[in-house]
């Protein structure tokens, strides 16, 4: 595989950085730089300018309304869109559900959702995890009884990821006991307008609300909302994880916070010289760099074999292990450079038009907040631990 660009690969990293200069607004790009919290309506907006220009769903192909791009150009797209500080894209519908409606969705439900995910009609969540399903998410329990032409749902998800503001919500259910747990899991797609479901906040140990409890009480869903084939849905489940997983190795988020850590080790100092300039830091910084650079040729390898037709391996575990880890270190040298400023954080620092007396320089207040938050990388998505075993049992029959 050539890793060099090609031409046409550069024309087009031209391109985007031209759209990101032109189109992308300051006030987000600043906001996003500066680690400060997104709202919703920040999200929507810059959803709604690539959506605009047809970058938004580039990466869907053609006969979906998107623009077919291949592994390099998505790869391109994502890491000059994060170099740029443009918001991250929120993957719950754009990335997990519309390619799983693309491959096994009906005909109604391509049409009807794929273009409301591209158009930012719905928004949409996860509802995978439960109380005593995370990494073992074939254990789940929330139960989808048949009632005529609609399903009855009784149960409850966890860590549901901005969740307060998803109008849908698109959820493992089980609607079998019998046979193997995996064989009796269905995938189902749910109006959280619907009654019954009720949306309960868990509060972060930075003040923010990121993450939800949802509660089913005897909510009636359409038959129709079910993709596929029921108890069918384990199968689905695992396509969705492999593009999620491919996804959580953040390459472009990791380059971007790869710079901000010199930036850091650049201003901070360490006995009269830059904390750039101490060959223990200079090593661990190397040793980061050097296992970005390889992830990255890794992460172009694997989405350019899936874009020729090779199956899912163990390569997207892989790389989900290595990404989170790379990111957590990221993440814990910047702490180690801030020194005493990355102590814990004043919650409204965070917030943008903050002006009170400043703790420490202002790339700090989001530091502790990045070094608590991203521990749960190498859990969510699957824990790394069980991806090990994947590895073990797709690599050496373990």
């Amino acid at each position: 595989m050539d890793l060099n660009y090609t031409d046409s690969e550069q024309a087009f990293q031209a391109e985007i950085r031209e759209f990101m200069a032109a189109k992308l607004p300051q006030r987000l790009a600043d906001k996003t730089r500066d680690h400060k919290r997104l709202t919703k309506s920040d999200m929507e907006e810059w959803h709604s300018i690539l959506n605009e220009a047809g970058y938004l769903t580039g990466h869907w192909p053609e006969q979906f309304g998107g623009k077919g791009w291949n592994a390099i150009e998505r790869t391109i797209f994502d890491e000059e869109m994060t170099a740029a500080n443009g918001p991250r894209l929120v993957p719950f519908g754009l990335n997990m559900l519309a390619p799983v409606l693309m491959a096994f969705g009906s005909p109604e439900q391509q049409s009807h959702y794929l273009p409301r995910i591209a158009n930012g009609d719905d928004w949409w969540c996860q509802g995978y995890s439960e109380p005593g399903a995370g990494s073992d998410l074939a254990s789940l329990k929330m139960s989808a009884e048949r009632d005529g032409d609609h399903y009855i749902l009784n149960g409850q998800k966890t860590w549901t990821t901005l969740g307060q503001h998803a109008n849908m919500i698109f959820c493992l259910v089980r609607t079998s006991k019998e046979g193997k747990q995996q064989e009796g899991i269905s995938f189902i797609l749910v109006d959280m307008d619907t009654p019954g479901v009720e949306v309960r906040p868990i509060i972060l140990l930075e003040g923010t609300h990121e993450v939800n409890e949802v509660w089913f009480t005897d909510v009636r869903v359409p038959a129709e909302n079910l993709v596929g084939e029921e108890n069918k849905g384990w199968t689905y489940a695992k396509y969705l994880l492999v593009h999620e997983r491919s996804g959580i190795a953040g390459v472009g988020a990791a380059l971007s916070g790869l710079e901000h850590l010199k930036h850091i080790a650049k201003d901070q100092m360490k006995d009269g010289k830059p904390l750039l300039d101490d060959p223990f830091f200079a090593s661990r910084l190397a040793e980061i760099e050097v296992d970005l650079s390889a992830m990255r040729t890794s992460n172009l390898r694997v989405t350019q074999a899936a874009d020729d037709g090779a199956p899912p391996g163990p390569e997207t575990s892989m790389l989900k292990i290595k990404g989170t880890e790379i990111r957590q270190s990221i993440n814990d040298l910047t702490r180690r450079a801030l020194g005493p400023y990355a102590m814990p954080f004043v919650s409204e620092a965070l917030d943008a038009g903050y002006n009170e007396e400043p703790i420490g320089p202002d790339y700090a207040n989001p530091i502790a907040v990045d070094y608590f938050n991203h521990r749960k990388t190498s859990i969510y998505g699957g824990s790394n631990e069980v991806q090990r075993n994947i590895i073990s049992k797709m690599m050496m029959g373990l």
